[in-house]
């Protein structure tokens, strides 16, 4: 299955929203005033010329510190590389200016794993003169080193270590340093949930790989120790609870397309009726 990049992007920034501006344009955070802060509804646009649609990510309506007048912080996460990506981010600037008519802050965050150097400015020139300079914020996560990120306690910094610059020979440390991220956070279930789930996306350690990194938490000499391996072992069970439900309700249906009734399903499988109806709802 693809993976949807724009969506994992949006909902962890969305999420983390102060953070992200703070670990990354500390200047820009400095100024937002976040008692104000509102999530506005995707914008679609079309281009003609290509015969393609495009989605915004991500449109935060708020305000300056000492000022009344509201702006918009338009963030676009970058998958892919793109040459004409600068000429989109002009387009969706000036067709975001059109419709609100209000400052607007472009932030474009490039997390494909190509290290390229990635323009951030869409000009019109001629000899006679320029007509345009459109410039926007970057960040470009592959060249930003995941070692320079694990003592801030930012759940931003800790989800994005799987899209800085890392090598292979890395991955089992990466991911060690992620948990013990996780653990300094202290954050609710949910919140937790969607970092690893943002992490292991991105992130994936064979079995062999899963073994080593529990032998060295369990070498580790920090206080962290133990509630690492006790997060460890919960997602573990938690994960093969979900295997175990998934598998069940494959058969379930594989059953049911055999034209089985849903009470001889229930009686095979030893599970009451109407989870078998659920689960063949979902």
């Amino acid at each position: 299955m693809a993976i949807d990049h724009d969506r994992l992007f949006k909902e962890l920034i969305q999420t983390f929203f102060e953070e992200f501006l703070l670990l990354f344009f500390p200047d820009i955070h400095e100024h937002i005033d976040f008692r104000h802060l509102s999530f506005l509804s995707e914008e679609l646009f079309t281009d003609v010329t290509a015969g393609e649609k495009y989605r915004v990510d991500l449109l935060v309506e708020t305000k300056l510190k000492g000022e009344d007048g509201l702006i918009i912080v338009h963030v676009e996460n970058q998958s892919y590389v793109q040459p004409s990506f600068p000429e989109r981010m002009f387009v969706y600037f000036s067709r975001l200016f059109e419709k609100y008519r209000t400052r607007i802050v472009p932030i474009a965050v490039f997390s494909y794993e190509a290290l390229r150097e990635e323009p951030s400015v869409f000009s019109i020139e001629f000899p006679f003169g320029d007509v345009l300079q459109f410039r926007f914020f970057p960040v470009e996560l592959r060249k930003k080193h995941w070692r320079d990120y694990i003592r801030h306690d930012n759940p931003i910094a800790a989800a994005l270590l799987s899209k800085m610059g890392y090598t292979e020979s890395e991955k089992i440390e990466l991911k060690k340093e992620f948990l013990r991220m996780l653990v300094r956070l202290e954050l609710d279930e949910a919140r937790q949930r969607l970092l690893l789930g943002f992490f292991e996306t991105y992130v994936k350690l064979s079995e062999e790989e899963e073994q080593q990194l529990q032998r060295e938490v369990r070498a580790m000499e920090t206080k962290e120790k133990e509630q690492v391996l006790e997060l460890i072992i919960s997602y573990e069970q938690k994960g093969r609870k979900q295997g175990i439900k998934q598998g069940m309700k494959q058969l379930i249906r594989n059953m049911a397309r055999k034209g089985m009734k849903a009470e001889d399903i229930a009686r095979l499988v030893d599970l009451p009726e109407q989870d078998v109806r659920e689960l063949l709802e979902e």
